[in-house]
């Protein structure tokens, strides 16, 4: 696995909380699903934490990815919606700015996921 894998999962997860901090108080804490992003985030972290310690590795970087995934797939449904940012019609634009950012960051975060465990299979094959 990529070596620097821990510590990008770890920023990821830190850009991810702030989104979701400086989202939630924005909106005057007006809900508290301003805040998933957060909530991945510290997940994100903690796999990342784990990651650093080669006994963990493999399995807190997939928990990682599933995190990405899961950051990705629910943050699909804003894609209508982002046209709606640079009009000035979104209803809600600091949601749709928190939940595409989660999706830019989440989708770009799996992908080099997907590529680390890629490199690594193939470390592993041409060792034995």
């Amino acid at each position: 696995m990529t070596s620097n894998m821990p510590l990008i999962t770890i920023g990821y997860g830190s850009i991810l909380i702030v989104i979701g901090l400086v989202g939630y108080f924005a909106t005057g804490q007006a809900s508290v699903t301003a805040l998933i992003p957060a909530f991945l985030g510290f997940i994100a972290e903690i796999c990342g934490l784990l990651a650093r310690n080669e006994r963990f590795l493999k399995h807190a970087m997939h928990g990682a990815a599933m995190v990405g995934l899961l950051g990705t797939l629910g943050t699909l449904r804003v894609v209508p919606q982002l046209p709606s940012l640079f009009d000035g019609s979104a209803e809600r634009p600091a949601a749709v700015l928190s939940q595409g950012l989660t999706l830019l960051l989440s989708a770009i975060f799996v992908m080099l996921c997907v590529r680390s465990f890629i490199e690594a299979r193939r470390a592993r094959e041409a060792e034995g």
